[in-house]
C-alpha cells in the first residue's frame, strides 16, 4: 500500500508540473536543489564559526605572566619594621586618637596608657585603652579612623555597654595597641 501511496504521489506532482509548464518545472527544480544545498552547507558553517570562536579566544588569551621572585626572609624582616611607628613619637599618636575621637563626635574621658617591650621582636609597645561615650555608628567610625590613621596600631577591644534600654548614647571601651621601633628605621636592628 505504500509503494501505491508513493507511486500515485509522484503521478500527480508530474501532472501538476506538466499542466504549469516547463518554467514553473526548473524553478522547483531550483527550489528543491537550493534548499538542499542549504542544508548540505549549514552544519560547515556553524563548524567553521565554532573553529573560528576557539582560534580568537586563543588569540585573545592573556599571555602568562612571570611571577616576581618570593621576597627573601631579611626584605620580609626590613619591610616589618619600616611599618612600625617611632616610639618617640606615641605621645603624637595618642593627640591623635584624641582629635579623632572629637572628630567623630565622641566624648570622650581620660585613657589607661601602658607602654611595654618586646625584647625578642625588638619592638615596643604601647596599649592605649579609651573609653568613649556616644552612638554606635559614632564608636564604629572613630575605630575606622583611628586604624586608617596609625597603620601600626591594632584594634584589641571594641565593647559597648548601655544603661538603659532607651539610651541612644552608648558607653564604649576601645583598645588600641600601637607596634613601634625603639630606634629609627635603617634596616632590620
Amino acid at each position: 500500500m505504500s509503494d501505491l501511496s508513493f507511486a500515485a504521489l509522484l503521478l500527480r506532482v508530474r501532472l501538476f508540473l506538466m499542466a504549469r509548464g516547463p518554467v514553473l518545472c526548473a524553478a522547483a527544480v531550483l527550489l528543491v536543489a537550493g534548499a538542499a544545498a542549504l542544508a548540505w552547507l549549514l552544519p560547515q558553517r556553524a563548524l567553521q564559526a565554532q573553529h573560528q570562536r576557539a582560534a580568537l579566544r586563543v588569540a585573545t588569551a592573556p599571555t602568562p605572566t612571570v611571577a616576581a621572585a618570593p621576597a627573601t626572609s631579611s626584605e620580609n624582616l626590613d619591610l616589618f619594621y619600616g611599618a612600625l611607628g617611632e616610639k618617640r613619637y606615641a605621645e603624637q599618636q595618642v593627640k591623635t586618637l584624641f582629635g579623632l575621637a572629637a572628630k567623630a563626635g565622641l566624648t570622650l574621658r581620660q585613657g589607661e596608657y601602658k607602654a611595654g617591650v618586646d625584647r625578642n621582636a625588638r619592638l615596643a609597645t604601647y596599649q592605649v585603652t579609651l573609653p568613649v561615650k556616644g552612638s554606635y555608628n559614632d564608636v564604629s567610625n572613630f575605630s575606622l579612623m583611628a586604624l586608617r590613621a596609625i597603620p601600626f596600631a591594632s584594634l584589641d577591644e571594641l565593647s559597648f555597654k548601655r544603661e538603659n534600654i532607651g539610651d541612644s548614647q552608648l558607653e564604649a571601651r576601645v583598645r588600641l595597641t600601637l607596634f613601634l621601633a625603639d630606634q629609627p628605621h635603617g634596616g632590620a636592628p
